[in-house]
């Protein structure tokens, strides 16, 4: 399905629009926890992380559902719906055998969503997304993606 090239008002609901792009304020708070030089250093990173890995996975179930509801019957979907879940959880593994972690982990995140709109794209091409939706898709993914990837730069 073609969709307009602007999101406005008219094509999707404002609360879809202001609440998609508040997803970047977690990760902007923990940057801005770690750049403070406090006690919660490591905390904010540890919450960037897993909020990264929370977002992927729901991404994986949103691709799901669209699937469903736009009647797709290829396994592809369906296969590709399931791996935003596995890569969150292997992204979190590494803390609980204690290796370095989060900052490797921040970057597999990071670039997963900053791919992740190639998929939305795709899904296109099966369904019918709402118009503005890839737009703003990319515009929630880059941020997040950026975010998460400045955050694990961080010392």
């Amino acid at each position: 399905m073609k969709e307009s090239a602007r999101v406005t008002r008219t094509t999707l609901p404002p609360a879809v629009t202001v609440l998609g792009l508040a997803g970047w304020l977690p990760q902007a708070l923990c940057i801005w926890a770690v750049l403070d030089k406090g006690p919660y250093q490591w905390t904010a990173k540890a919450a960037g992380c897993f909020y990264a890995a929370l977002i992927l996975s729901f991404l994986g179930g949103l691709w799901w559902m669209a699937g469903l509801l736009g009647g797709v019957r290829k396994s592809g979907l369906y296969v590709v719906s399931v791996l935003p879940s596995l890569a969150a959880w292997a992204a979190l593994l590494p803390w609980s055998e204690g290796w370095h972690w989060p900052g490797p982990s921040l970057v597999a995140l990071g670039l997963l969503l900053l791919a992740s709109p190639l998929v939305d794209r795709k899904l296109s091409g099966d369904v019918t997304l709402p118009p503005g939706w890839l737009r703003l898709r990319a515009w929630m993914a880059g941020g997040l993606g950026f975010l998460t990837l400045a955050l694990a730069s961080l010392g």
